[in-house]
């Protein structure tokens, strides 16, 4: 039963079309820009099928530190919704089947779990070897075909080969494992509709292809995103189509096979229409590889690469998309946000001290030799050579911790602009959000985080006023560390992408936002300014600093983000 309904005015028109899309049937993406407000969106639609006895039963899957945040948001709208708001305590081996058990006979509103969570929800037996082996079939028939073309097809064989063992290895898996009590099943709960906040990081969904060796095209095989995949099947199976509602800032955040993979999750009978559900045929029909000049990792010249990174009958690929996913950019809403100073984000340089330049020697020297050698990868490999190379790039004491800077680092620059920003603001109490991934706070070792505080409060910034996202453990700890931020009692916080990116509202007064690093995905650099670019910020202009070390791997990364 419904608990209450909307108030006039609670929701934007474009808030409003979405519910009415999600109503219409099928599975939507609500792709609609970070800050749009999807979380009252799916909150409404959720109540809404309730109400018209679409869905009986609704669970919301959201990243691991925002259920609280969600319930909350819920309640907002909703005051006397009945929720089952399952934090991971809820979760743990000794309370899970209490947990599993509540939902599966409580009359909810909604069920809010986190992306772990969700995967601790097991699927039948029964449905799971049903699923794996008509997956298998698919591998099998697409293999007869590709034996039976003209064509020379020996690697996608080889491809399709490889994707069948994975999935027959899954089965032999699952069989054996050992069950030593009776748990619930996904099924048994009764859940009938699932809403995924930032669905994309369900993006790692296998495939096969024999474009193996295009950049751009990571292909890993994801048990998250198989459980996400299998789950979705099951619910629209059952409810014809309908069932399932994934919501992203950012659907295609890393490589343009994405949008095939939110087409596998949301509109697999689309693929199949067009004969396009297999990837290849799909980018043969909507993708182009491009070769042009790339800067190399380690910044010491060019070099001629292929990489997945065109799009080519765009008008027809749109339709598709389209056809499934509700877009809303950030010009198309027009939302109340600040300005950007500039229009663009300012780039600081710092430049490169000898003993750096000597070690991106080193490094360059070891990319080398796994061109010419057989270097076993769990000695060598680009990887690691890459990690290296970003570390040394933000500090050098991050991988030769002897090391004493002899000149003005990067992260220096970045203390002297974050102290004048606060000095400047004092009165304003104006807050600052500072992103490094790299180096995270360890008491046992040199980190950037103790480094910058260390220097702040060396300036004159009081210690109460900076602090770590890590500190706060709890997903109570974070909203009251937020709630501080809003207030201006804390004034800089420091965090990573995942800690401190999606979900964190702390715009209110934000005025500045600093790069130490650049992350690996596009999609984390439109997360980290999303958190100072969104409504509710007071500020009508903001700044956005993004931090560099020259002849560095910093301008390969910024790179690869599309950023530089």
């Amino acid at each position: 039963m419904v608990r209450t309904s909307l108030r006039d005015g609670d929701l934007a028109p474009h808030q409003k079309n979405a519910v009415w899309r999600i109503l219409q049937g099928g599975s939507p993406l609500l792709a609609h820009v970070v800050g749009a407000g999807k979380i009252w969106t799916l909150t409404a639609a959720a109540i809404e099928l309730r109400r018209l006895d679409l869905a009986k039963k609704h669970m919301f899957v959201v990243p691991n530190h925002l259920v609280d945040q969600w319930g909350a948001e819920f309640l907002r709208l909703y005051p006397q919704a009945r929720l089952f708001v399952a934090g991971k305590e809820h979760f743990a081996t000794e309370n899970r089947q209490q947990a599993m058990a509540r939902i599966a006979t409580g009359n909810y509103d909604a069920v809010i779990v986190s992306h772990r969570s969700f995967e601790l929800l097991p699927v039948s037996d029964e449905y799971f070897n049903r699923f794996v082996q008509k997956q298998v079939a698919e591998l099998e028939d697409e293999i007869g075909q590709a034996k039976e073309s003209k064509d020379d097809n020996r690697r996608i064989v080889k491809e399709l080969e490889k994707a069948k063992k994975r999935l027959t290895v899954r089965l032999k898996k699952r069989a054996a494992r050992e069950t030593k009590d009776r748990v619930l099943t996904f099924e048994e709960l009764g859940i009938d509709a699932l809403m995924v906040d930032e669905a994309d990081l369900y993006k790692n969904l296998a495939y096969t292809t024999k474009m193996n060796r295009i950049a751009g095209l990571p292909n890993s095989d994801s048990n998250r995103a198989f459980d996400m995949f299998l789950k979705a099947r099951y619910l629209q199976e059952r409810n014809d189509g309908r069932g399932v509602v994934f919501a992203t800032g950012t659907p295609i955040s890393n490589t343009l096979a994405e949008i095939y993979t939110m087409q596998r999750y949301l509109a697999p009978e689309m693929l199949a229409e067009r004969g396009v559900n297999h990837f290849d045929p799909w980018a043969a029909n909507f993708a182009e590889a491009v070769t042009s000049l790339e800067l190399a990792p380690d910044g010491s010249g060019y070099g001629m690469h292929t990489r997945f990174a065109k799009f080519i009958n765009l008008p027809e690929l749109l339709t598709m998309f389209r056809t499934f996913a509700d877009v809303q950019t950030a010009d198309m809403l027009n939302l109340p946000r600040p300005e950007l100073e500039n229009g663009r984000p300012t780039v600081v340089a710092a430049p490169a001290s000898p003993e750096l330049k000597a070690f991106i020697r080193t490094l360059t020297e070891r990319a080398e030799k796994l061109k010419k050698e057989r270097v076993d990868p769990a000695v060598d490999n680009m990887l690691k050579i890459t990690g290296e190379g970003r570390k040394a790039a933000l500090d050098m004491r991050l991988v030769q911790p002897g090391v004493e800077p002899q000149q003005e680092t990067k992260v220096d620059f970045a203390v002297s602009r974050i102290f004048k920003i606060w000095n400047e603001t004092r009165n304003d109490r104006s807050t600052q959000l500072v992103f490094s991934d790299l180096s995270t706070p360890n008491p046992d070792r040199f980190n950037v985080y103790e480094d910058v505080r260390t220097k702040l409060v060396a300036a004159g910034v009081p210690p109460r006023e900076i602090a770590f996202i890590h500190d706060a453990e709890t997903d109570t700890a974070k909203k009251n560390l937020f709630d501080g931020v809003n207030a201006g009692r804390v004034r800089v916080l420091l965090g990573s992408t995942e800690k401190m990116g999606a979900g964190t509202n702390v715009q209110r007064r934000l005025v500045a936002l600093h790069h130490l690093d650049a992350p690996w995905r596009p999609r984390d650099i439109e997360q980290r300014e999303g958190r100072i670019l969104r409504q509710g910020n007071t500020n009508k202009e903001v700044q956005i600093y993004r931090y560099v070390t020259e002849g560095s791997f910093d301008a390969y990364m910024w790179q690869l983000t599309g950023q530089s």
